[in-house]
């Protein structure tokens, strides 16, 4: 009986091990880089498609911060604690200003930190993941771009945090997608430019499919709504059958909705968690909304 108790521990040991270094943080090495010559208007663009600045704005309280810039500190409410985004300006000892450009990609490709550590995945990476390296790269040059500010980072409050990251590797395996977005030959560049926004910057799934017991998306449920990110009892809604349910009228009809919102008469557009995300779609060039839109409206 001891030997088979034994040797239960040292297979579960064994498979541990594997598991852990199956999980490891793998960056995306600087010899995997493309040449790219980077874009900073583009990443402009790509940066304001995905809301970076709702969550890494400054902190409420902090009453000097200049709005504008994602300076990080806000704080990220979530069921498992709260957590607090970091500075996302040039700042050499608060920011990404020491940062390579590759080690950028890794982390919104990887989910990986510089320093070789896995980030928890409030940090969307498993959307960004879809997102083609030469788009990640100039975000990063647009953020290069903007006024350095000193706001160190905060912890998050959460419960074993270390534990937590030890095991995000294995969790890794399970719920990252297939890499980067590929093109459906049977659709319309328009389509397809739509379902990149949507699925890789935009991520807009991470909120509106719902999730399993491992914090994975129900792919059979995919954009189908469900409990709020932060917990509680509101719901996000459903971003299916969006004309047959009579939410709008045509994918017309939901870009003037991305435009101008509950300005317009757009019911919980401008408001709750979308106020932010309306904001931030109302400034992107209409060609990208009328992609988004059209991807939208073609889920049944």
């Amino acid at each position: 009986m001891k030997k088979i108790i034994l040797s239960v521990i040292v297979a579960g040991l064994a498979v541990g091990i594997v598991l852990l270094y199956l999980g490891r943080p793998i960056p995306v090495y600087p010899s995997a880089m493309p040449a790219h010559t980077p874009d900073a208007k583009n990443g402009a663009v790509l940066f304001t498609a995905g809301g970076c600045l709702s969550c890494h704005k400054p902190a409420e309280d902090n009453k000097t911060a200049d709005k504008s810039l994602p300076s990080g500190g806000a704080a990220l409410k979530t069921p498992i604690g709260t957590f607090y985004p970091p500075n996302l300006t040039p700042d050499n000892k608060t920011g990404i200003g020491k940062w390579k450009t590759w080690e950028f990609v890794s982390a919104m490709k990887n989910g990986v930190s510089p320093d070789m550590r896995h980030y928890l995945p409030a940090f969307p990476y498993t959307s960004y993941a879809a997102m083609t390296v030469p788009d990640i790269i100039d975000i990063h040059a647009y953020l290069k771009t903007l006024k350095p500010v000193a706001s160190p980072s905060r912890s998050a409050d959460i419960p074993v945090a270390w534990l937590l990251r030890l095991g995000v590797g294995v969790w890794k395996l399970m719920a990252m997608g297939d890499g980067t977005y590929q093109e459906d030959s049977s659709q319309s560049a328009t389509w397809n430019r739509g379902a990149y926004l949507v699925n890789g910057p935009g991520h807009c799934g991470e909120c509106h499919t719902p999730r399993n017991f491992m914090m994975i998306w129900q792919m059979d449920k995919y954009m189908a709504g469900g409990p709020h990110p932060e917990g509680g009892k509101d719901k996000v809604p459903s971003l299916r059958g969006l004309i047959e349910r009579k939410k709008y009228k045509d994918a017309k009809d939901l870009v003037s909705a991305f435009q101008f919102g509950e300005a317009f008469g757009y019911e919980d557009m401008s408001s709750g968690g979308m106020g932010s995300v309306q904001t931030n779609l109302s400034k992107l060039p209409e060609s990208d909304l009328q992609a988004i839109a059209v991807y939208l409206t073609s889920l049944k």
